[in-house]
């Protein structure tokens, strides 16, 4: 087996500096993303209650054309 290699201090500095930018960037990025995510949501629930009514409807309006004495 090969001993392990002295890190340069630069590079164990760099490589934490990059880990904590990247933990505060995510951080920031979700905090600016998670009010357009529930507003999306938001705006899919009422599309989605919009289309089951219409099709709610649709159905009875053809329950009603389908059951007539006239057949």
């Amino acid at each position: 087996m090969v001993p392990p290699v002295q890190v340069s201090p630069f590079i164990k500095m760099a490589r934490y500096s990059a880990l904590f930018v990247g933990i505060i960037y995510g951080k920031t990025r979700y905090d600016y993303l998670k009010p357009v995510a529930e507003e999306e949501r938001r705006i899919e629930a009422e599309e989605k209650k919009k289309r089951e009514e219409l099709e709610r409807f649709a159905k009875q309006l053809a329950e009603a054309n389908e059951d007539t004495i006239l057949k």
